[in-house]
């Protein structure tokens, strides 16, 4: 009876570990995926900002078709649109809700480039120089954008990003501890049988290493699981709101499951090893307080 109440307790014990790993990496991954999709979230939003290029009246379509390839080729520009100035009258007979050109009795408005940069170009110092380089070609009358809302957009991204960085920090710290406390408890319940096998000449190295071997698995286990809780979620969170699956990057997600996977084994391995060697020093009297 003993020894199955062993065998139980022992099991339980195993249990009660691998779901607490799994909680905690579960959240750390979840976190990850927080923070992967806000960044790419910011940087859509910067690469939606873009600017306009005026350009002047009576241009040749040939060199404003060369203009365009020469922007989408350089290194800043992720994208662009040609606008003619019936495009632009048209829009903007939308907008009014009338038309203005019978009203004015001529077409007032000019060709046009909407210019959309790369998320790390998209803050007001290259913005500067990027201006200036494209208003050394002929075909260009001015550059307008708003100034104010790149300085906005960029600052309450930095806002956001240090405000989940703190927070990473923090729930990294718990989760540590959280997962370091688990297995010491777990560790706890066996340190009679360490102290024994210590007392009949067996070496550190060789108590460690079945319950670190032990502690590995647990990560294992733990992390797989976490995972495929991880990949639940997403599924769900992408068939209530479908515009999630645009943010999704099959690279990144595999990347952040094998960190997922590397952090459950290195948190077992550190903290199995680490408790361990606590009860080995330990005197045997003290191991019933």
């Amino acid at each position: 009876m003993s020894d199955k109440y062993s065998k139980r307790k022992l099991a339980g014990s195993s249990i009660t570990t691998v779901v607490s790993l799994s909680l905690v990496l579960f959240m750390l991954g979840l976190l990850g995926i927080i923070i992967l999709n806000t960044r790419k979230l910011a940087d859509n939003v910067k690469e939606n900002i873009g600017f306009q290029v005026i350009l002047n009246d009576n241009v040749k379509e040939a060199d404003v078709q060369h203009f365009t390839k020469t922007l989408d080729a350089s290194e800043y520009v992720k994208s662009t649109e040609f606008i003619t100035k019936e495009e632009a009258a048209d829009r903007l007979k939308k907008d009014l809700g009338e038309d203005f050109i019978n009203f004015l009795g001529y077409n007032p408005l000019l060709s046009s480039v909407n210019v959309h940069l790369k998320a790390e170009y998209t803050n007001v110092d290259s913005i500067s120089w990027i201006e200036k380089d494209i208003m050394q070609s002929k075909l260009v009358k001015e550059v307008v954008y708003q100034k104010s809302l790149v300085t906005m957009i960029n600052e309450n991204v930095k806002k956001i990003s240090l405000v989940i960085l703190i927070f990473s920090g923090l729930l990294m710290v718990i989760a540590l501890a959280l997962i370091n406390n688990t297995i010491r408890l777990s560790i706890y319940s066996k340190r009679f049988i360490i102290k024994t096998m210590q007392l009949v000449g067996a070496t550190q190295s060789f108590i460690r290493r079945p319950f670190v071997i032990k502690g590995i698995k647990h990560g294992i286990y733990g992390a797989v699981i976490a995972i495929a809780m991880l990949i639940g979620v997403l599924y769900f969170a992408q068939k209530q709101m479908p515009e999630l699956a645009e943010l999704q990057d099959e690279k990144m997600l595999a990347s952040l499951f094998g960190i997922v996977i590397i952090l459950g084994i290195i948190i077992s391995w550190i903290s199995t090893s680490l408790a361990v060697r606590k009860y080995l020093r330990l005197k045997s009297d003290d191991l019933y307080y």
